[in-house]
């Protein structure tokens, strides 16, 4: 009668237990940011960009990709954001869904382009984004690719004037599961 006891005892609290670490794991896996622990990466800590997949970047599902340029890296203004990818990237994006925020409100844009053969997502702006703000794009209704994997996400932006200069800004580098 005590051995039952007892190994009820363990069994309830085994369970409850595993039940709170699925549940942690759960709620971890929702979302997803860096930075975190990137070893080997090949780009320097220094260029490595902030995001966050509002969905937990789960392959072939739907996502919202909130990219984030801190402002000391956006040291002259920006005419043209430039977002290129790797060609192995099957993802899809909404071009009708994207949006430039600078201090947490959207920026007008003007356009954007969506160019598949050289693996760019080109945003033009109505106006200029002054020089030294945080800008975060946000990428709305994202297909994931259906492979999971890592996938380096290039910034660059052109600068506003008559000569317009490019200017590479940093690297996300994007985990879907």
């Amino acid at each position: 009668m005590l051995s039952t006891k007892s190994s009820t005892r363990r069994l309830l609290t085994a369970l409850a237990a595993t039940g709170c670490l699925l549940t942690g794991f759960s709620t971890l896996t929702q979302a997803q940011n860096l930075p975190g622990l990137t070893i080997f990466s090949g780009v320097e800590r220094q260029n490595q960009l902030s995001y966050f997949l509002d969905f937990g970047g789960q392959s072939d599902n739907w996502d919202r990709y909130r990219l984030k340029i801190p402002g000391k890296k956006m040291e002259l203004g920006a005419a043209q954001f430039i977002v290129s990818y790797p060609d192995y990237y099957k993802g899809k994006f909404d071009t009708k869904s994207m949006e430039v925020r600078v201090k947490g409100k959207k920026f007008p844009i003007r356009e954007v382009n969506w160019d598949k053969e050289n693996h760019k997502v080109l945003i033009y702006m109505e106006e200029p984004v002054p020089a030294g703000n945080n800008v975060e794009l946000v990428f709305s209704n994202v297909k994931n690719p259906p492979f999971g994997g890592v996938y380096y996400f290039n910034a660059a932006i052109l600068t506003p004037g008559d000569v317009p200069l490019p200017r590479y800004l940093g690297t996300w580098i994007l985990s879907i599961n």
